[in-house]
Formats: C-alpha cells, structure tokens, sequence
C-alpha cells in the first residue's frame, strides 16, 4: 500500500469512527427526549458504500466506539461483531431510493398514535412543508420485514419523513442533525394535531395544498446563508 493510499484510509477510518460516535450521540437523544423506550427505534448514517446502524437489542448508553456496526449497501456485514438492527431492510431502503445520509426511526407517542387513526397527517401546520408536504402513513407491516420497507418507500415519495401505521415514524436526512430534527418535528405536528382534535365541539382549520406550497418556497431562503 502506498503512502497515498494509506493516508486515504486513515482518513476514511476517522470519518467513520467520528460519524458512529455522532450516531450514538443521536440515537441516545432519543431515548433522552422521549421518542423511544428500551431499545427500541434505529439510528443509521452513511459514509461512503458503509452504512452504520445501532445494533439489535443494546441499550443505547453502553454503545462505545468499540460497538461499530457497520454493512455495505446489499446488507453484508462489513464492520462489527454486534448484530446490526431487526429494521435493517428500512435503513437500506432508505439509502437505495434517495440520497440521504442519515435515517432515524423511533417509536415516538404522538406520532404512533396518529399513525392509528388517518391514512396521512392533517395539514394543521406548515411544520408538514418541512417534510415536503402532507406527511403520509405507511400500511402496517411486521417490524424488519421487507413489506415494511416497501411500504415504508410508497409512504415517503418526495417526502423526508413518514409514519408507519401502529409502529411509528422515519425520517432522512442529509446529516444526522437533519434527520432527527425532522423527526422531532413531526413528533410536535402530531402533538398539536391530537390536541387541536380533542377540543369537543370544534374543528382545527387546515392548511391548503397553495398555502403549504408557498411555505415550501419561503424555506428555500430559510436559515442563514453560506
């Protein structure tokens, strides 16, 4: 191996062990902001042709750098001796479909509830632009199965984040920041849309597909400039 190359590959190692420590840190935020319990919910991010994921069945607080998990895009196990997640085929899903480098899944309350009772998310706030329109619910399939997963895809066309029906959310992004801000997000539209729904008598004012559309336009000067 020549000095270039190993230098390429020393790199490529602090990139990996830098983004699994990221992913740790994001898959105990949440448990810490109370999106999941136990161990339940994944966390994946991608670098390159591997894709780290949090391991099947470890509670977040004893993963350290040593519990690397990692697969390559087919799902072959290329990093680790821990067996990676039972929601692998979702992760992958995700990675072969879109471009996104980070994918978290959690068992959010709110939104699990929502996930039982309307087929997509009612637009009561353009928090749902943010996600790229009226968030969908994906049509129930067993957990790490590829039906999930294929329902799981239908339910996020040219979307960043959706539901799966009595299960509960995914969301993708191009940084695990991004993914699990989205996820957070969606968390709080299906709070306030259980709370909006629950005043006896009334019914929340959604907003129109124009209106939404509008928000989608103004987000794309939204932040600062870089």
């Amino acid at each position: 191996m020549s000095d270039q190359q190993r230098n390429a590959s020393d790199q490529q190692q602090g990139v990996i062990e830098q983004t699994w420590a990221d992913l740790v840190t994001t898959a105990r935020r949440t448990a810490a902001d109370g999106l999941v319990v136990g161990t339940s919910g994944n966390v994946s991010a991608r670098v390159g042709d591997t894709i780290l994921v949090t391991p099947s069945g470890v509670p977040y607080d004893r993963l350290g750098p040593q519990d690397v998990v990692g697969v390559d895009p087919e799902g072959n196990q290329v990093l680790g001796v821990l067996t990676p997640t039972s929601e692998l085929p979702l992760h992958l899903a995700v990675y072969r479909n879109t471009d996104a480098a980070a994918v978290v899944h959690t068992h959010a309350v709110h939104a699990t509830a929502v996930s039982t009772l309307v087929p997509e998310v009612p637009s009561i706030h353009y928090a749902a632009a943010m996600l790229g329109g009226p968030v969908r619910v994906a049509a129930y399939a067993r957990y790490g199965t590829e039906e999930l997963a294929a329902n799981m895809l239908d339910a996020l066309r040219d979307r960043t984040g959706c539901l799966l029906r009595n299960h509960g959310t995914v969301t993708h992004g191009a940084t695990l920041d991004e993914a699990y801000d989205r996820t957070a997000q969606l968390e709080w539209l299906c709070r306030l849309w259980l709370a909006a729904v629950s005043v006896p008598g009334l019914s929340p004012a959604l907003l129109t597909p124009a209106q939404l559309d509008d928000v989608r336009e103004a987000l794309k000067g939204y932040g600062q400039a870089r």
